[in-house]
């Protein structure tokens, strides 16, 4: 073990002499507190250690001790509902410990050592067996069923294996190998840094489903695919979060809060376990974890938190779960970079954030994919990132936007403008992009309808041109438009107002099924074609446009999922005949 000296204490950054035999980011106890830290630069026998505690108090001369070990989590039973700080410490647990405001240098091991599971082996004495092979499963929570896999690198032939109830330390079996022994237990460590591996990865061509209709139909996004969420503040970023995480279509959610309000993460540690799931009918709690790394923590562990995050996260795919993972914000953790590369003294690039910014932004997005994972039943699973951006003053233009934008596939750009007219999700559909949409293209005419890549074509057209009509409407106003564009000004509001604006809060609105997006965007161009008609007959534009059905198209978001065929059959019979008693009554007159 490596033991040496405090020489230098900067914030976070302590540098440590006497340190030659420790590595690179191997986790060390500073000082006789013991707080947590990692060594990140070497430089002869000194060594610069990011702490992730507060280290007011800390004195040069003090001792530093490394474990030369990286820093790793704890992976097994017991990981779903819990909450988690960025270096994987159960907050729930520290807080019955010390009470409210975490104290220094506890150490709490990350999964309970003394909960027992029970264990169903799907394995049997004799069997050869390889990394990622299941060996057994115990029942986590109601929902999730926790596979107990061979840890990657290791492989041989089962000695023995029993069913049982067990403690996550207990053995639970013997592998023999050329090498020796190798006694399994229910719980394996994996370096935090380092990605899981993976036999193959496969080419994103599956929707994660949200139930958020601007998502789903305009920007979608593919199972194992990555995207962002850049936004000023007040535009809704968290909210979209938010409901990206309860409706998403995914086994198991991690959700990270890196450097936010602690507020934000009390709503969402107060809202997930009330939160019925929509697919099992259960808490919502019951396949999520959470890192809450608020704003008021040490900021060094915002650095450790989404790769905290990410491996829990790759944890679950290789079992073959589909995982979403949320990073709010990536904004906090570059800034935590940007303020430890300055304590380092690193020659700073643009704003002042380091020069490997892009680099890291890179390594963690690039560990989100759809893989078949390691073993031989050949699962699959699937790992999707959204990280939030929170550029400042809603600049894209600024680093930590740019470098993201470089990676990701799908941009969900939130627009002040829209959240201060009260149109949520703020996304503005004119900037935001999804480069998933031609290749989901396909998934959606096979599964919802043949004519969805159509439809939604449609939508992003009469949307653009609504943008271009706008310019003319400004300046010379409504009335000097023809009939069609000013019926396409109307059609263009619907699509916004009926369409994309979307009520979190209303229990229906809340979530929407892919058929009855389908059927909405159905309504309102049939409501469009059949009025083009009209006016070619000699129909008066104002009678079109204030039709009684345009109200029950409008209000179709809030039918029930139960009733929206019934609706749908309804609601296309009337504008039918409304429409045609308008061109009557002109023939008439």
């Amino acid at each position: 073990m490596s033991t040496g000296t405090i020489t230098k204490i900067a914030g976070p950054l302590v540098v440590a002499s006497g340190m030659r035999d420790a590595n690179m980011f191997d986790v060390v106890r500073v000082s006789n507190a013991r707080l947590i830290g990692e060594i990140i630069e070497m430089h002869g026998d000194k060594a610069s250690i990011q702490v992730y505690e507060e280290t007011s108090g800390l004195g040069t001369g003090e001792p530093v001790e490394s474990t030369n070990e990286p820093l790793s989590v704890e992976l097994g039973p017991g990981l779903i509902e819990g909450i988690y700080d960025g270096i994987q410490r159960p907050l729930n647990v520290i807080r019955d410990m010390v009470g409210n405001n975490l104290t220094r240098g506890i150490e709490v091991p990350a999964l309970d050592r003394n909960k027992v599971w029970h264990f169903t082996p799907v394995a049997k004495v004799g069997d050869k067996v390889t990394g990622g092979d299941i060996l057994g499963t115990v029942q986590e929570t109601d929902i999730v069923l926790h596979k107990i896999m061979v840890p990657p690198y290791i492989s041989g032939t089962i000695e023995s294996i029993a069913e049982g109830d067990y403690k996550i330390t207990d053995v639970v079996g013997k592998i023999k190998n050329d090498s020796g022994d190798y006694e399994f237990t229910l719980m394996q460590k994996w370096p935090v840094r380092k990605g899981r591996p993976y036999a193959k990865k496969l080419a994103p061509n599956t929707p994660l489903i949200t139930g958020q209709r601007v998502v789903d139909t305009l920007f979608p996004i593919a199972k194992g695919g990555v995207a962002a969420i850049p936004g000023p503040f007040g535009s809704g970023k968290t909210v979209t979060q938010h409901q990206l995480a309860k409706w998403a279509e995914a086994d198991i959610v991690v959700y990270i809060g890196c450097g936010e309000r602690g507020n934000e993460m009390t709503d969402v540690l107060n809202e997930f376990p009330e939160l019925i799931d929509p697919h099992t009918g259960k808490s919502l709690m019951e396949r999520t974890v959470l890192i809450a790394n608020t704003s008021d923590m040490p900021v060094a562990a915002r650095e450790a938190s989404v790769y905290t995050g990410i491996t829990i996260a790759e944890y679950f795919r290789d079992m073959g779960y589909s995982v979403a993972l949320m990073a709010d914000s990536t904004s906090r953790w570059a800034e935590a970079l940007r303020e430890m590369s300055g304590r380092l003294e690193e020659m700073p690039g643009e704003e002042g954030y380091p020069a490997y910014l892009g680099s890291r932004l890179a390594q963690f997005y690039e560990r989100a994919g759809s893989v078949i994972s390691l073993g031989s039943d050949e699962r699959s699973g699937a790992l999707s990132v959204i990280g939030a951006v929170s550029p400042p003053g809603g600049d894209i233009s600024e680093p930590v936007s740019q470098a993201t934008l470089r990676i990701v596939k799908v941009f969900w750009g939130l627009d002040s403008s829209l959240a201060y007219k009260r149109h949520f999700p703020a996304i503005n559909w004119l900037t935001s992009y999804s480069l998933y949409a031609d290749t989901l293209g396909t998934w959606f005419n096979d599964n919802v309808n043949s004519e969805w890549t159509a439809l939604r074509a449609r939508l992003m057209k009469t949307l653009s041109e609504e943008a271009a009509l706008d310019e003319i409407v400004k300046l010379v106003g409504m009335d000097a438009l023809s009939a069609p564009d000013r019926l396409k000004m109307e059609v263009a509001r619907s699509i916004r107002e009926d369409f994309l604006h979307q009520l979190a809060f209303h229990e229906v609105d809340t979530y929407t099924s892919l058929r009855k997006q389908f059927i909405m965007m159905s309504l309102i161009l049939q409501y469009y074609d059949e009025a083009l008609k009209a006016l070619d007959q000699g129909a008066d534009i104002e009678k079109l446009v204030s039709v009684p059905v345009r109200e029950a198209i409008g209000r179709f978001k809030y039918i029930h999922e139960d009733n929206i065929e019934e609706e749908f059959a309804s609601i296309s019979k009337t504008i039918k005949n409304e429409i045609t008693d308008v061109i009557e009554s002109e023939e008439e007159f």
